[in-house]
């Protein structure tokens, strides 16, 4: 699924049960043109900026990075961390890649709570 359409989805969805989430009204709501909001849902432009991903996942309640992601991009604050360390990061992320989710979790929450 593409960013355009899960986007699409999702508002839809909220919009069945609450007709705040028409295109005009988010589009509104995350300062874009209703227009503009339709060609990212279709997928004839790019998705938007990292700002705009963040006010339409907020306005979504989704997650910025999920949504990030699925538009191709990354964080600017994640960006900055691996900026600063690139190589250490680069392998650590390699390293990572088919690790599964309960390992990353695992190492995550050993980094968050100090446990080295």
């Amino acid at each position: 699924m593409t960013f355009g359409e899960y986007i699409r989805e999702h508002r839809e969805a909220l919009k069945s049960q609450d007709r705040r989430f028409s295109v005009r009204q988010v589009a509104q709501r995350i300062g874009v043109e209703p227009a503009y909001l339709s060609k990212i849902e279709r997928g004839d432009v790019a998705p938007p900026s990292e700002a705009k991903i963040r006010a339409l996942a907020e306005e979504l309640d989704e997650d910025p990075d999920v949504l990030l992601a699925m538009a191709g991009k990354v964080s600017s604050d994640l960006q900055e961390i691996i900026r600063k360390r690139p190589q250490l990061f680069a392998d650590l992320i390699r390293q990572l890649k088919s690790a599964p989710d309960h390992a990353i979790l695992r190492i995550a929450r050993d980094v968050r709570d100090g446990d080295w």
